[in-house]
């Protein structure tokens, strides 16, 4: 028996579009902190070896790192979400039309 070459495509699943809208906002959110962290940490080693006093890198955590990463959570959300709906969007049309032309055929 041969498989046909013709399979039917499977329909997007919508319960999919959150959980990658999520995980694409962690992603981001995580390496946002983390390259902000490690460029607040410089800066703030380099002003304090320039001013001769000790580093406090509280403030890289406080003050550089977290803001930064809330606002790329922020932005990567909505862009995330406006992505992955103009996708599942244009999955199911395809998929419809696929569908109409082999019943075409």
């Amino acid at each position: 028996m041969e498989p046909s070459i013709h399979t039917s495509p499977r329909d997007p699943r919508w319960y999919f579009v959150p959980l990658r809208v999520l995980l694409i906002t962690f992603c981001f959110t995580l390496l946002s902190f983390a390259v902000g962290l490690f460029l607040g940490i410089c800066g703030v080693v380099i002003r304090a070896a320039l001013h001769g006093v000790h580093p406090d890198l509280r403030i890289a955590y406080r003050e550089i790192a977290l803001p930064a990463a809330i606002v790329v959570a922020a932005i990567a959300l909505l862009s995330a979400t406006f992505i992955e709906l103009r996708h599942f969007r244009r999955a199911k049309t395809l998929n419809r039309i696929e569908r109409q032309m082999r019943h075409a055929s």
